[in-house]
């Protein structure tokens, strides 16, 4: 029996620095639509929005998408997910975090190949290289770096690592700098454990939810990617999705 892959877009309303963002609409839908759309459905076995406001899930169920209702509780996304994988079952499970647009269904499926050929693999995660200074100082893009075999180091919002020795011009050219994307996936045991551990230190400092998984032991592969996407943390970024949207 062939395992089964659940995606899941976890969304709610009352994002910090962008409040309402998943409702907001461009070209006429709101970013949650045109997300769900270029993700795909047909990637997976199914692909879900798991949401705690009434609103969203009416919203997402108008436009054609499954959706999970989730307590109001939850810290972050992937604690979210796990509440709503608890009612979906799967094998492979995604975490499509809702600012990621421009993300295509099929770069996701690529990993989730990857991990099935490879049962070592219980907790991976998407990144590609940081283009100029603008990012790599940006804390609102985490950094990743990672050993030789590509597995995850240490996520920052700080530009890791610390150059010493720093020459004129840019600063990201000096360096192969890794910019994280917010795609996580999950072997189903592995996401059960996430959800039992609780939030350390670490992770609240930095407000990474995936530092968790490092602070607990485990090993985390990053795959590369060069897929062109757009994170939206405030209204002035919905104008950058004309660059990547079609």
């Amino acid at each position: 029996m062939n395992p089964k892959v659940v995606a899941v877009i976890p969304a709610r309303l009352d994002s910090s620095r962008f409040p309402g963002k998943v409702l907001y609409h461009y070209q006429g839908m709101p970013l949650l639509y045109h997300l769900w759309k270029q993700i795909g459905p047909s990637h997976f076995d199914r692909l879900v929005i798991a949401t705690d406001n009434r609103e969203i899930a009416e919203t997402a169920s108008a436009f054609g998408a499954e959706v999970v209702m989730t307590s109001n509780r939850h810290r972050t996304g992937t604690d979210r997910v796990a509440e709503a994988v608890r009612e979906l079952g799967g094998d492979i499970i995604v975490n499509i975090q809702a600012d990621n647009f421009g993300l295509r269904g099929a770069v996701i499926a690529g990993v989730v190949t990857k991990m099935l050929a490879d049962p070592k693999v219980r907790f991976a995660t998407l990144a590609r290289p940081i283009k100029d200074d603008d990012q790599l100082f940006n804390p609102d893009v985490v950094k990743v770096i990672t050993a030789a075999d590509r597995r995850a180091l240490w996520f920052s919002r700080y530009p890791l690592p610390y150059l010493q020795k720093v020459h004129r011009g840019n600063r990201f050219s000096q360096f192969r700098f890794l910019e994280h994307l917010g795609v996580y996936f999950f072997r189903r045991g592995a996401l059960e454990k996430f959800a039992g551990w609780k939030r350390g230190a670490l992770e609240k400092a930095e407000s990474l939810e995936q530092l968790r998984i490092l602070e607990n032991g485990e090993r985390m592969q990053v795959y590369l990617t060069s897929a062109k996407t757009v994170s939206i943390d405030s209204p002035h970024d919905v104008n950058k999705i004309a660059r990547i949207h079609k």
